[in-house]
């Protein structure tokens, strides 16, 4: 067997490019854009560099297959069936056009419960791991064919901040169809500027950022910063940018200003895990906590009891994600809850001892806690 090698490594990149920049505006597969992102991988892997690229667009791909004059559907079985036409189609191009760098492309279809069951993660790991170190390039997607609609990414913004904790990359690279985070809503205005820098992601950001972008895709912006936040909180640098900019990559690993918005890494990084129960599954309801709870979760590292709650909201059962706020409504925890929110409300500020042998006193072991302060 022959491999390749990218040569002394600087480092790992994951590059993420969104739906938007892989299609046309017909909806069909922008193979210019892609043999664009190819040819730039092929620069940074000459440059030492091993590159993961998460690519969105099969059910674009599949869509302009089936029906390219239709309205895109919107039911999970159709879409389902639609990205398992797409999928096979998406890749082909990025294979042909990888090969005419001499690179090999390896397909890899990742499911969320990759990364909260250990053994999954790290079979995950080992896999991406071995196609680097035998010179592939691999291309990732969300395994959209089977995904339960219930566990699922939503977007692959969150799944590459997730596979660039996977494979312990230095860099995150989210290309889309603007020049990066900007001060204002291109949507809405063309007044923004380009914020360069983010330290800290806050609530301000969040509320630039907004919702949904296009039609095609399912990120937006919103959904590229809470990538970022999950990046930043692994250690990870992020940073957005415009795929359609020349050389954009290269750019933005030798940090040249003004190309896209950089969110510098934070010190104290999460598991994987963790960070999938922080960032990357929603909350089904709140449980608001008293001051002392909130100390013993917050400096003592403590799970959450029954005596620390004084309410809920939401209609939340085992297992589902919640988050844990102070009595004045400031969220500052999020956790796996062990206790559907009926018992959680029966039983909210009874002791240990107070509670029936079928009740567990831990409403949110630590174990399945983030704090997020």
């Amino acid at each position: 067997m022959t491999t390749t090698s990218a040569g002394p490594t600087a480092g790992t990149v994951v590059v993420k490019i969104g739906t938007s920049s892989v299609t046309t505006t017909t909806g069909r597969v922008d193979i210019t854009a892609i043999e664009k992102l190819a040819a730039e991988v092929a620069e940074a892997r000459t440059a030492g560099r091993r590159v993961v690229v998460v690519s969105s667009g099969a059910i674009a791909a599949g869509w302009s297959a089936l029906a390219p004059d239709q309205r895109r559907p919107s039911d999970l079985a159709t879409l389902q069936a639609v990205a398992a036409v797409g999928q096979h189609r998406l890749m082909q191009v990025w294979s042909h056009s990888f090969e005419a760098h001499g690179l090999t492309a390896g397909q890899v279809l990742l499911a969320p419960l990759d990364f909260v069951h250990r053994s999954q993660y790290l079979h995950a790991r080992q896999t991406l791991s071995r196609l680097l170190e035998l010179g592939v390039v691999p291309v990732v997607n969300e395994n959209d064919a089977v995904a339960d609609e219930e566990i699922r990414f939503g977007d692959n913004d969150r799944l590459a901040a997730l596979v660039a904790h996977l494979v312990g990359a230095e860099t995150l690279v989210l290309l889309t169809d603007t020049a990066g985070l900007l001060t204002e809503d291109p949507r809405h205005t063309t007044n923004g500027s380009l914020i360069e820098e983010v330290v800290e992601i806050d609530h301000e950001l969040e509320r630039i950022a907004g919702g949904p972008g296009s039609e095609g895709g399912s990120g937006g912006m919103g959904s590229k910063l809470a990538a970022a936040k999950i990046a930043v909180w692994s250690g990870v640098e992020a940073v957005i940018a415009d795929a359609s900019r020349p050389g954009v990559l290269a750019a933005v690993l030798a940090a040249a200003p003004a190309v896209g918005t950089r969110f510098r890494p934070r010190e104290r990084r999460l598991p994987a895990r963790k960070l999938w129960i922080a960032f990357a599954v929603g909350a089904s309801g709140t449980i608001v906590v008293d001051a002392g709870a909130r100390r013993a979760l917050v400096e003592r590292g403590r799970s959450l009891l029954s005596a620390g709650v004084v309410a809920t909201t939401g209609e939340f059962g085992v297992d589902d994600a919640v988050e844990i706020s102070d009595p004045s409504g400031r969220v500052f925890a999020k956790g796996l809850v062990g206790q559907s929110a009926a018992v959680v409300d029966r039983w909210a500020g009874r002791h240990t001892d107070e509670l029936p042998d079928d009740v567990a006193p831990e409403v949110v072991h630590r174990d399945d806690l983030v704090v997020l302060e």
